[in-house]
């Protein structure tokens, strides 16, 4: 459980900055999608780069680290 808060946490902050909540297709916030970029962050080996982005991006970002497991997924959506 500690991991998977820990992830779900690193994903919300990753969202969080890139502002991709407002930009994401309609539907890709329910069913598998979701369920898919949670699975490829709970098995992602980057997580430390994650942090350190993190921190280093407190006022936000316009791409996903490069790193992520869900940067495809993430930066499509900022396509939109």
């Amino acid at each position: 459980m500690e991991r998977l808060n820990e992830r779900a946490e690193l994903m919300g902050r990753m969202l969080k900055t890139i502002d991709a909540m407002k930009d994401s297709p309609p539907g890709t916030h329910s069913g598998s999608v979701p369920n898919s970029a949670a699975f490829q962050c709970m098995h992602c080996t980057a997580t430390e780069s994650c942090r350190k982005w993190l921190r280093d991006h407190p006022q936000g970002a316009g791409q996903v680290l490069p790193e992520c497991a869900n940067a495809a997924l993430f930066n499509s959506w900022l396509q939109n």
